[in-house]
């Protein structure tokens, strides 16, 4: 299980060009545009970048990665977090725990990604932001083979349970907006 998990160091997740090309702000924009949020999951936090975001725009914020050292970072970037060792599949949370359930770069990693979105909407409980590598090969980020079809995700939404979702295009990726 998770063979396509990330394997890098915190210093590479933190590099700048990488934050640069991850556009933080705009995606932050983007995911709390459309209603009130109070708290955030961060799912595959990895260090923590977008829940220390979410955190200075004043969300409680929980964030949850399979790598424990990636869980230290986390706590270390955002120490009023409350971060857990889990994966995406079995999100360990009650049910509609979470205003606003933030993926970002993770779901291409999932062995089973409707289980993953199922999970997602069982937690969320207005609004999932899914921030993904295009369907295209780019000289950074995983190889096509590890990204994920727009086509199966629009089947996938609808099965997991979201009532309506939007694409947004970003310069180096695209942000899923999906709505319960």
């Amino acid at each position: 299980m998770h063979e396509k998990r990330f394997e890098g160091n915190i210093e590479r997740l933190r590099a700048p060009e990488r934050v640069e090309r991850l556009e933080v702000s705009r995606v932050l924009e983007l995911c709390l545009e459309a209603g009130e949020a109070g708290s955030v999951l961060d799912v595959g936090t990895g260090t923590g970048l977008f829940a220390e975001a979410f955190a200075g725009r004043g969300l409680r914020v929980s964030g949850v990665d399979v790598n424990p050292e990636m869980v230290a970072a986390a706590r270390r970037f955002v120490p009023d977090g409350d971060f857990r060792e889990g994966t995406l599949e079995a999100l360990p949370f009650p049910d509609g725990s979470f205003d606003l359930v933030f993926l970002g770069l993770v779901l291409h990693e999932s062995d089973a990604a409707l289980k993953a979105l199922k999970q997602v909407r069982r937690v969320a409980r207005r609004r999932a932001c899914i921030l993904e590598w295009p369907y295209r090969e780019q000289p950074f980020g995983p190889p096509l083979a590890h990204r994920l079809d727009p086509k199966d995700l629009a089947g996938f939404f609808p099965k997991a349970g979201f009532r309506t979702w939007q694409a947004v295009e970003l310069t180096n990726t695209v942000l899923y907006r999906l709505d319960v």
